[in-house]
């Protein structure tokens, strides 16, 4: 179950959140009258994926079975929630610890070392692609698949190519649909009513955590159950406590939001989460400014800067529960002092870092809101993506924008384009 915690980040900037405001914004979402209401299908994924899940699960099992590597490419949205949730679940190692195929990501970057990497790691290894894209023309998503699909078409007959190759896309139109029908590519669709930053609990991301071996029916469960909690016109609603609190800071002046996670293999969902946030609500000059570390390794980097830095930043700790066996023993000596943590485990010494952390940065003026997760499960993670994916779009609704579109996105886009044309004379 998630837990929010604002009064003490309210109390210290002297602040009253305006849950009505709040309420009307939630109403605007449920009632699918606001700005970008073509794009809110994520409010009932994990519902509307069920037809298609038998089929994701097949295709994930016949992976699962038979690679050695799988490579999931795409950028944005078509990879951080897959990769996100891994990364959560099972630990940025778990390619060193599990079974199944090696997973790896491609197509987020334009980077030739990168690539060279991948297509070393994939010599003389059963490789399977998952190439997502709505279009399939994006640069880094497209070269990365010319790359890749390269290898198999030279090393394997066009059959074993066919079986080797998956398709998330727009079903329908787009070149990557073309290939795949033209090939005979197994197609998963990328739903025309979600955008990418919503899209982890459809085929985007099932299919990747399918293959990795995660429960993909724990973790729509989760979700199915936080769509019941963050989509209620309820003050005592924990997505829209946390939204009405992050635009009331926002109100006061208050422009970066800094999201706190617990541990290293919640990294990733930080990637997401700013994602989520930066795409939905930096819009016409205005909006929160994502930023996320890991405690306490970033302590030690960004620690100095949030205790006595410029007072421009609210801090949300994301606590999850952790039941790791491991306990403090005592060493002859006692030579680095610790004995006195005889007994104690990893979570009850973090817990008094985090604690400690948070009423230092208190102390430093630092407003900070607290989301609880009871443990780094399938079902929690599932909550917790929905947990988000409301309070953004209510953030979005209070602040005035369109949570849903990405207008300015193109823009570098079709400057990269026009300077490679350029380049080479077109």
């Amino acid at each position: 179950m998630i837990r929010v915690n604002t009064k003490d980040a309210m109390k210290l900037a002297g602040l009253t959140p305006d849950i009505p405001a709040a309420l009307e914004a939630l109403a605007t979402l449920k009632a699918g009258t606001g700005r970008g209401n073509d794009f809110i299908g994520w409010r009932t994924l994990h519902d509307d994926i069920m037809e298609d899940l038998p089929r994701i699960k097949a295709c994930a099992e016949r992976i699962r079975e038979d690679a050695d590597v799988f490579v999931v490419i795409g950028v944005g949205g078509s990879y951080l929630g897959a990769r996100a949730a891994l990364e959560f679940l099972q630990s940025p190692t778990r390619n060193l610890t599990e079974k199944g195929p090696i997973v790896l990501f491609s197509g987020y970057t334009l980077s030739g070392e990168e690539m060279e990497q991948i297509l070393k790691l994939s010599e003389g290894k059963k490789l399977y692609l998952n190439v997502i894209s709505k279009s399939g023309t994006t640069l880094e998503p497209a070269l990365s698949f010319r790359f890749l699909r390269d290898v198999i078409e030279k090393t394997c007959t066009p059959e074993e190519a066919r079986k080797r190759i998956v398709c998330t896309t727009g079903i329908g139109s787009g070149v990557l649909y073309g290939l795949a029908r033209e090939k005979g590519y197994e197609c998963f669709a990328v739903p025309e009513d979600v955008g990418g930053r919503f899209s982890v609990l459809s085929a985007v991301g099932l299919l990747p955590l399918a293959v990795a071996g995660v429960d993909v029916d724990a973790l729509l469960e989760g979700c199915r159950a936080q769509a019941k909690e963050s989509l209620c016109e309820s003050a005592d609603n924990p997505s829209l406590q946390y939204a009405a609190a992050r635009q009331g800071l926002y109100d006061s002046g208050i422009k970066i939001e800094m999201l706190s996670c617990s541990r290293e293999s919640h990294r990733f969902f930080g990637e997401w989460w700013k994602q989520l946030i930066g795409e939905s609500q930096g819009k016409e000059h205005t909006g929160i400014f994502p930023n996320s570390m890991v405690l306490t390794a970033d302590l030690h980097s960004l620690g100095q800067y949030m205790q006595d830095g410029e007072r421009i930043m609210f801090e949300t700790f994301l606590r999850i529960g952790e039941d790791s066996p491991l306990r403090v023993k005592a060493i002859e000596g006692d030579l680095d002092g610790l004995n006195y943590l005889e007994g104690m485990s990893y979570a009850d010494v973090f817990a008094c870092a985090a604690e400690g952390t948070k009423a230092a940065h208190e102390a430093g003026g630092v407003p900070c809101m607290e989301i609880f997760a009871d443990k780094a499960d399938e079902e929690e993670l599932g909550r917790l993506i929905f947990f988000f994916e409301a309070a953004c779009a209510i953030s979005g609704y209070m602040q005035g924008v369109n949570p849903f579109d990405q207008p300015a996105v193109n823009e570098y886009k079709n400057r990269m384009f026009e300077l490679l044309k350029k380049q080479k004379g077109m």
